[in-house]
């Protein structure tokens, strides 16, 4: 099969919110890429669904560069690398990319779904990867033609900001196929990180341990949500944006991490991946943040936006600190 020259090496199947956020990390970085709508749909939703992508896209860029990361002149230009492709005109846009991401939604019958067709048209030599952050790369990999060209590569939200990737293999991928995503991850200004096929990969994981901990902590009383937030963003947060937490353990002396478990774990259950009766009740309740106007914090009346646009602006601050944000690419790169 052989990829028309004029069309993306890259292509992101699923126009949702992960699809959109990868589509501009690699515009951004200079690559045209396919953002493909899988879904056959009528020529109104279809191009409702276009517009509203389109305008996500410039929605997003338009705000990165009103906080200075670069020109608002430069937004047209970067935009238009994303090609929006609808469900009929997926097969020309995946015969054409060299590495495709799956992010549908986190279903295995969409996924199986989805990977149908990406076996149907994709190049023998395209790498396949799916960006799920819950179900298991071995389980995917059962979905695809050649699972020797597959893994999973898991974003963080927002996809164009956080540098962290989450590569993770199974037994079957090829070496060659590992070391090549990670080399056109690290090309578009990524920081890869590699592991097995294990629940929640790494940030997840570790993530899903520390949020319950805290949702436990204003249910018993200990402390209330903003002392939390307060002790997280200025304590843990700013420690681990210097150390890795493994570093950490080094740097404090795995003697005090073993002694202070031996005495938690006398009085705190350690089933910790559960979630808690509170994040129950919240759910049961409609409290879900910002989306809905409450959560452990009242959002009524408060300027969602702005406060979306300071917590971005405060992550953009620590990664140009740390010398991980780059400018956008000057010219389309072919």
């Amino acid at each position: 099969m052989t990829a028309p020259e004029s069309a993306p090496r890259f292509a992101a199947v699923g126009a949702g919110r992960m699809g959109r956020g990868i589509a501009i990390a690699f515009a951004y970085a200079g690559h045209r890429i396919s953002l493909i709508d899988l879904r056959v749909r009528d020529a109104a939703a279809w191009h409702a669904l276009r517009d509203e992508a389109r305008a996500e896209i410039e929605s997003s860029l338009h705000g990165l560069a009103r906080l200075g990361v670069f020109a608002s002149e430069q937004v047209p230009a970067i935009a238009a690398r994303v090609e929006i492709v609808r469900a009929d005109d997926a097969p020309r846009a995946l015969a054409a990319a060299e590495l495709v991401f799956e992010g549908v939604p986190e279903t295995l019958a969409a996924k199986r779904e989805a990977f149908a067709q990406i076996n149907a048209h994709c190049r023998d030599d395209a790498i396949l990867t799916s960006t799920t952050s819950s179900i298991l790369v071995t389980q995917i990999a059962e979905f695809v033609k050649r699972p020797e060209r597959f893994l999973n590569i898991h974003w963080l939200n927002p996809a164009y900001v956080i540098p962290v990737v989450e590569l993770s293999h199974h037994a079957g991928t090829d070496p060659a196929v590992l070391a090549r995503a990670r080399a056109l991850m690290e090309s578009i200004g990524k920081l890869p990180v590699v592991c097995g096929p294990t629940p929640g990969y790494i940030v997840p994981r570790l993530q899903a341990l520390v949020m319950n901990e805290a949702a436990r902590m204003i249910e018993e009383g200990a402390a209330t949500a903003e002392e939390i937030d307060k002790a997280t963003r200025f304590g843990l947060g700013l420690r681990f944006a210097a150390l890795g937490v493994v570093e950490f353990i080094d740097f404090g002396g795995a003697d005090i991490l073993h002694h202070a478990s031996r005495e938690m774990s006398a009085s705190i259950d350690a089933a910790r991946y559960r979630a808690p009766a509170i994040l129950d009740r919240m759910m049961s309740e409609g409290r879900l943040g910002l989306k809905t106007g409450s959560g452990f914090y009242d959002y009524q009346g408060r300027d969602v936006a702005a406060y979306r646009g300071d917590v971005l602006l405060r992550t953009l601050g620590m990664l140009r600190h740390a010398g991980l944000w780059q400018p956008p690419a000057d010219k389309t790169i072919d």
